[in-house]
């Protein structure tokens, strides 16, 4: 049985993993969709600073989340004069998975945008459909699997999200310690390694379940390509 505060912790992950899914979702649809059809002047330069987090140390991420959210930093007071404070809260937690776990979700929405075949889409645009009703009808149901990926692999490394969370948002209780941060702070204690090891089996299985689920839709989705 976990505890109260490794309950709370679970609570907490699983809200900043939602949260910071279903934020990201729309606008990794649209980047996904812009880069797997459109080619353009530093596509390049935005594929680069699309893969940026997935190569910085997640400290730095955290360290320039804390300078430019935080208190003094500029978009930070910008966001205080409408009350909203992101630093040492949990939806700082929810910002620094979103950053971390983007690429994530956009490289599979990006495949799936790339193995429509387009002409289904030009046929449905002769026949008199309009470009959104084409994308929303046609290229958007297609792109779905995709889509389940990339949202399974963005909630999974949400949950897991340590470094740029710790740093920008601290560790604390009820607040900002998801289940990674939990069992830092677990570890640091005098016989806090059975529950250190609860919350690490915890992870273990809701990461395998995660990639069962991927491995599911892949095989699911390749057997309809393949039928």
């Amino acid at each position: 049985m976990l505890s109260p505060e490794e309950w709370n912790a679970l609570y907490l992950s699983a809200k900043v993993a939602v949260c910071a899914t279903l934020f990201c979702l729309p606008f990794a649809i649209a980047l996904a969709w812009l880069l797997a059809r459109y080619e353009f002047k530093g596509k390049f330069i935005a594929e680069a600073l699309l893969q940026m987090p997935m190569v910085l140390p997640p400290v730095v991420l955290g360290y320039l989340l804390l300078i430019l959210f935080g208190a003094n930093g500029w978009i930070g007071q910008l966001l205080n004069h409408f009350g909203i404070q992101l630093a040492f809260n949990w939806k700082g937690a929810v910002l620094a998975s979103m950053i971390v776990a983007f690429p994530l979700m956009v490289q599979p929405i990006r495949l799936s945008f790339q193995m429509i075949n387009q002409q289904l889409e030009q046929v449905a645009g002769s026949l008199g459909a309009s470009p959104q009703r084409v994308f929303y009808s046609i290229s958007l149901p297609l792109a779905l699997p995709g889509i389940l990926i990339g949202s399974i692999l963005c909630f999974s490394r949400s949950l897991g999200e340590f470094g740029a969370t710790i740093t920008f948002v601290g560790n604390i209780p009820d607040e900002t310690r998801t289940i990674p941060i939990a069992i830092y702070s677990l570890i640091q204690q005098p016989e806090g390694e059975q529950a250190a090891m609860r919350l690490v089996t915890l992870s273990l299985v809701v990461a395998f379940g995660a990639l069962v689920a991927n491995y599911w839709i892949m095989q699911k989705y390749q057997r309809k390509l393949g039928g």
